[in-house]
Parts: C-alpha cells; sequence; structure tokens
C-alpha cells in the first residue's frame, strides 16, 4: 500500500467527505453563516477562530512537503483574518477548501518512504505523524464546530 496515497485520502475524507465519522470540514461549514461563524457562546471559541486554527497548517506543512522548509506560527493559528461580512466569510471558505485539496494533492505525491524521516527536527516526529496529526486535529475540532452550530441554533 502506498502510505502517501492512503493519507491523501484519509485528509481529503475529512476535509471533503466519504469518512466513516460522516463528518467533514465542507459540509460542516456548507449552512454556517458569517454572523453564525463569528457569535461567542458561552466561553467557547468561535467557528470562525477554530475554522482559522484548524486549517492554519494545511498552507506551510503543503510547502514543507514541497520545499523541506517550514515557516509557521502557532500563535498565528489563532490570529483570525477579519471576516467582516457574508462576502469575506465565503472567500475564507473557499480559499481553505482550495488549500485543503492542494494539501491533499502534495501529501499524495509525498514518495511514501519520505513519511518515516524527521519532520524538520527529530523532536516533531516523523513526516507521518505530522500529517496524521493534522488530519486528527482536523476531526477534533470539526467536533466542536458541530457542537457550537447545535448550540446556536437551538437558542
Amino acid at each position: 500500500m502506498n502510505s502517501s496515497k492512503e493519507l491523501a485520502r484519509q485528509f481529503r475524507e475529512a476535509a471533503f467527505g466519504g469518512n466513516w465519522t460522516s463528518v467533514n470540514l465542507k459540509s460542516s461549514l456548507q449552512d454556517v453563516s458569517w454572523k453564525m461563524a463569528n457569535t461567542k457562546t458561552s466561553n467557547l471559541n468561535t467557528i470562525a477562530a477554530l475554522t482559522h486554527h484548524m486549517t492554519y497548517y494545511f498552507k506551510p506543512v503543503r510547502k514543507a512537503l514541497e520545499s523541506g522548509e517550514l515557516k509557521a506560527s502557532d500563535k498565528e493559528s489563532w490570529e483570525l483574518p477579519d471576516i467582516s461580512d457574508e462576502d469575506d466569510w465565503q472567500q475564507f471558505k473557499k480559499e481553505i477548501l482550495l488549500e485543503a485539496e492542494q494539501f491533499a494533492d502534495a501529501i499524495e505525491n509525498y514518495p511514501s518512504d519520505g513519511l518515516k524521516q524527521p519532520f524538520m527536527d527529530e523532536k516533531y516526529g516523523n513526516y507521518f505523524r505530522n500529517i496524521s496529526g493534522i488530519i486528527e486535529h482536523l476531526h477534533y475540532h470539526l467536533g466542536q464546530i458541530n457542537l457550537i452550530k447545535k448550540l446556536l441554533t437551538t437558542k
């Protein structure tokens, strides 16, 4: 089995559907308006903040797969871009879904034997662990987003 292709499939399923949890990024955000995305409930993060956070690493890790260099910051993963109206929100969703597809392509094209190599520094584990972690991270925050959606729509 080609590990890169399998990881890419798992990532695409988490982003676009077809996984056994029946939860994915695209459909979870489909019916979320910019007002709902930016509505604070209790002490929870907003849907917009969680969406930015969970998708932030798609681009820098894609670039790391392509170039071997990682330029990212955990702090920046919580620095939400300005989303002040529905157009901004729709554009943001469009951009993250495009980046998700590009990330999936980069995973698929990455040599499977490279997945065992250290990811930038041995302290970060290997490429496989980091890509798997992004998939797990996506599922984790999708659960939060779907719970927040329920809280916001049952008020």
